[in-house]
């Protein structure tokens, strides 16, 4: 009976001590990982989010116009498949003279008989050229709800600041259009009117 009860507390410490050393090891792996990525970073050539960062607070949307430049700016669109929509650009690409503003169309289709909101996500490829590029107007600020089989045209304006790097000569703006789920179909029964009068009624 003690070999055994002496056997139950050997592997008791035995467990004890390799939790703990699985527990320190979890904890020198998060503090590890700071560095870890900007070795990555430093190693394959790319910027790390920091760099990232400084870049962004030292990008400026300037009003002079560089007439003497030109940069070829390319839309991209996708639809979630959750959403029923056909999403478009009324043109693949525009040369743009950095510093100067210019507006292009979006069209939307909503393909189902329901109603569907949805909202865009932009990005912009290569992402240096993100903090210069500037939208002042553009439905990816707002939700977009279309009733059924509706269509809508959706304008954004925008300037490549004049500032942004020589080296940079072409750069792709991406929208892709994401189902919101709080407005899936049905969900919103409980604001029917009829609904409304019941729930008044009683």
């Amino acid at each position: 009976m003690s070999e055994s009860m002496a056997d139950n507390r050997s592997k008791n410490r035995r467990t004890t001590l390799i939790l703990s050393l699985v527990v320190v090891a979890m904890f020198g792996f998060g503090f590890a990982l700071v560095p870890l990525y900007n070795l990555f970073c430093q190693i394959t050539g790319t910027q790390s989010l920091a760099q990232r960062g400084e870049i962004g607070k030292i990008a400026q949307v300037t009003d002079r116009v560089d007439e003497n430049r030109w940069v070829t700016v390319k839309f991209d669109t996708t639809v979630n498949p959750n959403l029923p929509w056909e999403f478009s650009a009324e043109t693949a690409k525009m040369r743009v003279h950095p510093g100067q503003t210019y507006e292009i169309n979006f069209h939307a289709r909503n393909r189902s008989s329901a109603s569907v909101t949805g909202q865009a996500i932009p990005s912009v490829a290569p992402w240096q050229a993100t903090p210069y590029f500037s939208k002042m107007e553009c439905f990816c600020f707002n939700k977009q709800r279309l009733e059924g089989s509706q269509e809508t045209t959706m304008p954004l304006r925008f300037m490549v600041s004049a500032d942004l790097p020589p080296e940079i000569n072409s750069l792709t703006l991406s929208y892709s259009f994401m189902r919101l789920k709080e407005e899936e179909q049905g969900e919103r029964k409980s604001d029917s009117p009829q609904l409304i009068a019941a729930n008044q009624d009683k």
